[in-house]
C-alpha cells in the first residue's frame, strides 16, 4: 500500500501548495521511536542539552524571515504575528538554557542519617531522572511556540528526554524546516540529532503514543482528538503520563461597578482579545458575564462596535472555518439568544466575527449547554446576569478552564469583586483582574492549564516548572558515596542548589 502524501495547504485558498512529506508507516514510527530512545543517554550531559536549547534558538532565528514565510504560507497567521511568535518560541528554548544550568529542577533533597530518630532516619538522597521517549501532538494554532521547537520539545530536551514530534497537518512544510533545524542543533551541540524526530499522519499519532518506548506524551489541541489520545495513554498495558491542552471557555465575570468605571474601556479590550489571530488562542475570551442594566448596555454597545469593524479573516484551514460557521448558527438559532454582531461565513475562504449575547437565567434553567462549550475561531457568548448569585450560579456550571479573568474597579471598595473571584479560581489555572488572557507569558511563575478539559493534568506547559512533566522522583537509600551521582555526592561537587 502507498503511503499517503502529505500537502502543504495554502488556507487563504484552500489549495495545496506541495507535498512536503508522507505519513509514516507504523514501521517507520517504531524505527522514529527506536532512533530516539538510542539518544537519551546522550542527553544525560547537563552542559549539551544547554548547549542544544541555545543553538536551537539561535539557528532559528538566523533563519527567521525563511520560518515566518513557510508558517505564514501555511497557517495565514500574518509576518507580525509569526515573527513574535518566533521571538518568544527562542526566547523560551534559551530560558530551558539556563534552567537546566541552574539545576534546581532536579529537586535535590538530602536527609543524613540520624539512628536517634523515631524511626531510625538512614542516608537518603532524592533527584529526578528524565522519564524517556516523549511523544509531542504540534498545535494548528501556533505552528511554533506550540508545535515541533515549542515548549513541550524545549522542556522535554532540558529534563533530558529525546522528543518525537507528531506534525500538525495544517503547517507540515513549517514542522519540516523547524525539525532540520533542531536536528542541526543538536549536531553542533555534539548530540545525536535523533534527540529530535519528525513524524506526520494520524495513524502515526495513535501508534506513537502506543509505542512501548515511549514514556510520556504532550498534546495541544481539540477535546476530541486529544481525549482518545489520552484514553489510548491509560490503556496501555504499562500506563503512561499524558499531557493534554484540550479546550478552554475562558470566562470573564464584569462587576457592575466595573461596567459602570469604564464600560467603553471593557468593550473594546475584549472585541481587541476575542478577535486576536481570529480567535484561535487557546486563550480567548470566550464566554462573559456582563451586569443587566444600562452600564451592561454600554459594555455591550462598545464590544459591538469594536467587534463590527473586524475585517473577515482567514482560519487555519478550511475544515475549522467550516465547524466555527455551523457551530455559531447553531448557537444564534438557540431561544432567546440575540446577535449584536452575527458570526459567520465572511467569503468562501473567511469567516466574520461576531457576538451572541443570551440572557444569564437562560442558562440556570438549562437547555443552552452549547454556550458553554468552547466555538473555536472569532466569537464570544455575553450573558447578561442581574444579581451576584446569578452570576455564581452561572459560574457552577462552567467546565474547566485555563484562564478566567475579573473585571473590577481600581479600588478596594467593590462588594462584587472578592466573592466574584473567589467563584473563579476554582475554574481555571490562571486568575487574572483588569486584564486579557490572550497572551502567555514565559516565566517561573507562569502557569498554562486548568481543570479538565483545559488539561488532562494538574501541569503547565508553559513556564520553567513545565520541566517537571518528563521528570520522575528517585530516592538513593544508604549508598556508598562513590556509587551516588555526582548530584548527590557529599561535598555538592557539581555546586547544585540542595536542600
Amino acid at each position: 500500500m502507498a503511503a499517503e502524501p502529505v500537502w502543504s495547504v495554502d488556507p487563504r485558498t484552500g489549495k495545496p501548495r506541495e507535498q512536503v512529506a508522507v505519513e509514516a508507516t507504523a514501521e517507520e514510527v517504531d524505527r522514529a521511536v527506536r532512533a530516539a530512545h538510542a539518544a537519551r543517554e546522550a542527553l544525560a550531559d547537563r552542559a549539551a542539552r544547554a548547549a542544544l536549547l541555545r543553538t536551537a534558538a539561535d539557528l532559528l532565528d538566523g533563519s527567521r524571515d525563511h520560518v515566518v514565510e513557510a508558517a505564514d504560507a501555511e497557517t495565514a497567521l500574518g509576518p507580525v504575528r509569526l515573527t513574535g511568535e518566533l521571538a518568544r518560541t527562542t526566547a523560551q528554548l534559551r530560558a530551558f538554557a539556563d534552567t537546566v544550568e541552574e539545576g534546581s529542577f532536579l529537586d535535590v533533597r538530602i536527609d543524613l542519617p540520624d539512628p536517634g530518630a523515631v524511626p531510625p532516619r538512614p542516608d537518603l538522597r532524592r533527584w529526578k531522572v528524565p522519564l524517556g521517549v516523549v511523544a509531542v501532538y504540534a498545535a494548528s494554532n501556533f505552528p511554533l511556540a506550540f508545535s515541533v521547537p515549542g515548549g513541550d520539545t524545549a522542556s522535554a530536551l532540558a529534563a533530558g528526554c529525546p522528543v518525537v514530534v507528531k506534525g500538525h497537518p495544517d503547517h507540515p512544510a513549517t514542522s519540516e524546516l523547524c525539525a532540520s533545524l533542531l536536528r542541526r542543533a543538536a549536531v553542533k551541540a555534539g548530540l545525536p540529532e535523533d534527540v529530535v524526530v519528525l513524524v506526520h499522519g494520524f495513524d502515526a499519532g495513535v501508534a506513537l503514543v502506543r509505542h512501548p518506548l515511549v514514556a510520556a506524551a504532550g498534546f495541544t489541541g481539540s477535546v476530541r482528538g486529544g481525549r482518545a489520545l489520552f484514553d489510548a495513554a491509560a490503556a496501555r498495558p504499562v500506563p503512561i503520563p499524558f499531557h493534554g491542552e484540550l479546550g478552554s471557555l475562558n470566562p470573564v465575570v464584569i462587576t457592575p461597578a466595573a461596567a459602570e468605571e469604564r464600560a467603553a474601556e471593557i468593550g473594546a479590550g475584549l472585541a481587541a482579545s476575542m478577535t486576536l489571530g481570529a480567535g484561535q488562542f487557546c486563550t480567548k475570551p470566550g464566554f462573559v458575564l456582563a451586569p443587566a442594566g444600562a452600564a451592561g448596555d454600554r459594555f455591550l454597545d462598545a464590544l459591538t462596535a469594536g467587534v463590527s469593524e473586524t475585517e473577515p479573516s482567514v482560519m487555519l484551514d478550511h475544515r475549522m472555518r467550516d465547524a466555527f460557521v455551523t457551530g455559531v448558527g447553531e448557537r444564534a438559532a438557540l431561544p432567546g439568544v440575540a446577535t449584536p454582531v452575527t458570526p459567520g461565513a465572511g467569503g468562501a475562504h473567511t469567516v466574520s466575527a461576531g457576538v451572541l449575547a443570551v440572557d444569564a437565567g437562560r442558562l440556570v434553567a438549562g437547555g443552552h449547554h452549547l454556550l458553554l462549550e468552547e466555538c473555536f475561531g472569532p466569537v464570544t457568548v455575553v450573558a447578561r446576569y442581574s444579581t451576584r448569585e446569578e452570576a455564581a450560579a452561572v459560574l457552577d456550571l462552567l467546565p474547566g478552564n485555563l484562564t478566567a479573568t475579573l473585571h473590577t474597579t481600581g479600588t478596594a471598595d467593590d462588594p462584587d469583586a472578592a466573592p466574584l473571584l473567589a467563584a473563579l479560581t476554582p475554574l481555571a489555572g490562571r486568575v487574572l483582574v483588569n486584564g486579557w488572557p490572550t497572551g502567555v507569558a514565559v516565566a517561573a511563575a507562569q502557569h498554562h492549564g486548568g481543570p479538565y478539559p483545559a488539561t488532562t493534568s494538574t501541569a503547565t506547559s508553559v513556564g520553567a516548572t513545565a520541566i517537571e512533566r518528563w521528570l520522575r522522583p528517585v530516592t538513593y537509600q544508604s549508598t556508598p558515596d562513590h556509587l551516588l551521582p555526582p548530584e548527590l555526592r557529599d561535598g555538592n561537587p557539581l555546586g547544585l542548589p540542595r536542600r
